[in-house]
């Protein structure tokens, strides 16, 4: 997947709109009775970047980041405001943040995850773009600062010895999404003052 380890301008995104979608097919009976069926297992985000556009200046940083992108061919990081720490949005990473799996005692390879619950029901979210320099590693509670790495760009720990057989294995961070243009167009308005704008920015989470 050709993808440009780069995000999105901050001061940009903060300002955008969007959210987690999901695929579901509904079938109304004859009686009035409904058959639901999830068409995909895993949620997919939507974003438009356009309602964080405030001067002239950001206009020119969007289209820059575009061409250089060129439109929906290059994937790219995003920063989703309203979800991108393994934590509540108030609190700080930590280590045991997060459990991303139990050592069987010989792997040493951990893709970093997030679990969304609520009541009994929980989803679970593959991470692969973590923040560099935001990660945290614990096991079995304790935080670990040495013997092992973070890929950033799959989301990937890897311990230098593999941990103990049935050792828990936590950790926290920050993340971004990868995303991509879902528009190989960007349709300026220039007003009277010369000031532009963009009606609409389209962007779409891009899964392997």
């Amino acid at each position: 997947m050709a993808f440009h380890e780069v995000r999105f301008p901050d001061d940009i995104s903060r300002g955008a709109r969007g959210g987690p979608e999901r695929r579901t097919q509904i079938v109304e009976l004859a009686s009035g009775d409904e058959e639901r069926n999830a068409s995909w297992a895993n949620s997919r985000r939507r974003y438009d970047a356009a309602y964080g556009i405030r001067r002239a200046d950001d206009l020119a940083a969007v289209v820059a980041f575009f061409e250089a992108r060129n439109g929906r061919l290059y994937g790219f990081r995003w920063k989703d405001w309203a979800d991108f720490k393994s934590c509540l949005p108030s609190q700080a990473p930590a280590a045991t943040d997060q459990n991303i799996g139990t050592s069987d005692g010989t792997a040493t390879d951990f893709q970093l995850v997030k679990a969304y619950t609520s009541g009994a029901q929980t989803w679970t979210r593959t991470i692969t773009k973590p923040v560099d320099g935001t990660v945290k590693v614990a096991i079995d509670g304790v935080e670990q600062t040495t013997g092992w790495s973070v890929d950033t760009s799959t989301g990937i720990v890897t311990f230098t010895t593999a941990p103990a057989a049935g050792a828990a294995i936590t950790a926290g961070f920050e993340f971004d999404v990868p995303v991509r243009f879902d528009t190989d167009t960007l349709d300026v308005t220039l007003d009277i003052e010369r000031l532009g704008s963009i009606t609409s920015i389209p962007l779409i989470e891009v899964r392997r």
